[in-house]
């Protein structure tokens, strides 16, 4: 098989989710207010985007 392969949305957003559960705050209801809770996963998301932007890169052949 050659080129990309389209995943399905589900496990686009079952990856998401993995992600986020992956921060133990967001695996329950700590919040009280939407705001904070959407800080958290702002959060969440900058440390993933960090990682993968920090991953060294495979040197061309």
């Amino acid at each position: 098989m050659r080129g990309s392969v389209v995943l399905p949305k589900r496990w686009i957003v079952e990856r998401l989710f993995a992600h986020l559960m992956r921060t133990r705050r967001l695996a329950r209801d700590y919040e009280r207010r939407t705001t904070s809770a959407e800080a958290v996963i702002y959060w969440s998301m900058t440390l993933l985007m960090t990682r993968r932007l920090a991953r060294p890169r495979p040197s061309p052949a």
